[in-house]
């Protein structure tokens, strides 16, 4: 499975929207800069075709080092969560 990077992305959208590379990627780093502040603020962001993005809280737990197997504090935090729409799963699972 090859990975698409950011500059892959800019140039597919440039060429499909004929728009210069500079202005689609302004747009998309919009976009992502609104969606975390959105997420940090409690708010979800939903794209109907696509998904959802939200925030989601995860409880300070004891992990351990793999290393040792000595058990270690993980802080508690907040991560980022997406769910794919239907209408994504349907694309994806044809």
């Amino acid at each position: 499975m090859a990975s698409v990077s950011k500059a892959d992305t800019v140039d597919a959208i440039a060429k499909a929207t004929d728009m210069r590379k500079v202005d689609v990627e302004t747009i998309l780093d919009s976009f992502f800069d609104y969606v975390g502040d959105a997420a940090k603020r409690g708010d979800k962001v939903g794209w109907p075709s696509f998904g959802n993005f939200s925030a989601s809280q995860r409880a300070a737990r004891t992990g351990r080092n793999p290393q040792t197997g000595e058990p270690v504090q993980i802080a508690a935090s907040t991560a980022m969560k997406f769910s794919a729409s239907k209408a994504l799963k349907e694309k994806l699972n044809g």
